[in-house]
């Protein structure tokens, strides 16, 4: 029997989940989380945790909360269901330590079998996923690197250099050369235009 934890913000999104999984005889929905914080409780008594990435404003990320998961000794399996699919989320998610990434338009008997493949400690990635991340290593030297992709995003949220230096721990210069980089591989001139770019590539979310 693999023991579930489903953890997401919307009451209606966790009965949607219960009603497919319960129709599974191996799967025993043994907790549910409405925060990222709740989940890593929980996360104890279970074999695979399904972990939407964004909870409520103010609140932990999915990512940080697969993360700290991921951590525990003998831990669960932490596959992501989420709506997003961009570049910054797939690999937030992945290099946190998430078993699967799974989107929520998956048909009922993807999603079965993605746990059951998280549970047996194998890699569950939607198509799309892994296309994505095919891309990324197929040129390396054209993708954006986690942390281009986190001053992109607060560029993005309007933060000026300074603030994102003081967001990130960074110097300013630090920041400005990421910023070229960034430019270099999107291959645009400004700010603006690289929010566009990355945002028009389904490497940010757009807001």
């Amino acid at each position: 029997m693999i023991r579930l934890l489903l953890a997401d913000d919307h009451p209606v999104v966790r009965a949607g989940l219960r009603a497919v999984l319960d129709a599974e005889a191996d799967f025993a929905i043994v907790a549910e989380a409405a925060t990222a914080e709740r989940a890593v409780e929980l996360a104890g008594d279970v074999d695979v945790v399904l972990m939407d990435l964004q909870f409520g404003t103010g609140q932990m990320h999915g990512a940080e909360a697969t993360a700290r998961i991921a951590a525990l000794d003998g831990g669960p399996r932490v596959l992501v269901l989420t709506t997003y699919d961009t570049e910054a989320d797939i690999l937030a998610a992945v290099e946190a330590g998430a078993s699967g990434y799974l989107l929520k338009d998956a048909p009922p008997e993807e999603l079965a079998a993605a746990v059951r493949t998280a549970a047996s400690g194998r890699s569950a990635l939607a198509p799309a996923v892994a296309d994505r991340l095919m891309d990324r290593m197929r040129a390396p030297a054209e993708a954006l690197s986690r942390r281009e992709l986190e001053v992109l995003r607060h560029v993005r949220d309007g933060l000026s250099n300074a603030e994102i230096a003081r967001e990130l721990f960074l110097s300013r210069a630090t920041v400005k050369s990421h910023l070229v980089h960034i430019y270099a591989k999107l291959g645009v001139d400004s700010r603006t235009s690289a929010v566009a770019r990355a945002t028009r590539d389904g490497l940010l979310r757009r807001r």
